[in-house]
């Protein structure tokens, strides 16, 4: 059911937070792509491109494209880096009432990101994206990682009792009390894409799920260290796991 709240308030302005480390090759083309795509469809936007820590020409290139495209916001992570510490600061700053988070790579389609604005138009506090169920699909994802994350979802479904299949990726969509009502976030790495979903619906919040596309990235390298991640994300999880079972309801969404 929505909420009241949600009904009585509609949306006015879409924040899209990207982070990006050293994605000279490919950042240009990911916000000029989704600009036009949002422009064309009439979305009033602003999109926060946030520099964690660049050794390459990203942040310069930023500099340029926001010459000649005011609805770019660049923002440079100065301190500890990391990729949830990147959105996280993304988030901090975010002006809309509504906010995706997306890649840099263009591994996450622009036109997914206006079906998340109308499926928020429609009331929902969050609109999580699937690859996996119909009419979703992913392009040339390895073998390997695609093995080793439908075993991670599986778990995450059977340890919190979810339909969502595909918690752990980050391109989903919230409006902004949901991001208000999810901190403090505590994720400083890919953790952070299970961490918004799972407080999200633990706390309160509706949300239902739309198929999405996914292409794996055809520039640059991915971010992702499989061998390093595995332990912060089963912290998160048992983190926001005690907090479901435990905290009697002191984090849930108020009623308005």
């Amino acid at each position: 059911m929505m909420s009241e709240s949600a009904r009585i308030k509609p949306l006015s302005l879409l924040s899209i937070v990207i982070p990006a480390r050293d994605e000279e090759v490919c950042v240009c083309s990911t916000v000029e792509h989704l600009h036009l795509e949002l422009r064309l469809q009439g979305i009033p936007h602003e999109i926060i491109v946030v520099d964690d820590g660049s050794t390459d020409r990203t942040w310069e290139l930023l500099q340029e494209l926001r010459e000649h495209l005011p609805e770019l916001v660049p923002v440079r992570n100065t301190g500890l880096h990391g990729f949830g510490r990147a959105i996280i600061q993304g988030l901090n700053i975010f002006t809309g009432d509504a906010v995706v988070v997306m890649m840099a790579d263009e591994s996450d389609d622009s036109r997914d990101v206006v079906r998340y604005w109308h499926k928020l138009n429609e009331g929902y506090d969050c609109v999580f994206g699937s690859r996996f169920v119909k009419g979703g699909g992913v392009i040339d994802y390895p073998l390997f990682k695609l093995t080793l994350n439908r075993l991670a979802n599986q778990f995450i479904r059977l340890l919190f009792g979810i339909r969502l299949n595909d918690t752990t990726n980050a391109f989903k969509a919230y409006r902004a009390e949901v991001i208000e009502g999810c901190r403090p976030l505590l994720s400083p790495h890919f953790n952070l894409t299970v961490e918004l979903p799972l407080k999200a619906i633990v706390r309160g919040y509706n949300w239902t799920v739309i198929p999405i596309t996914w292409r794996n990235r055809r520039t640059g390298k991915a971010k992702l260290k499989i061998k390093e991640m595995g332990s912060r994300y089963l912290f998160i999880c048992l983190y926001i796991w005690l907090e479901k079972y435990l905290a009697r309801g002191d984090y849930r969404k108020q009623p308005s």
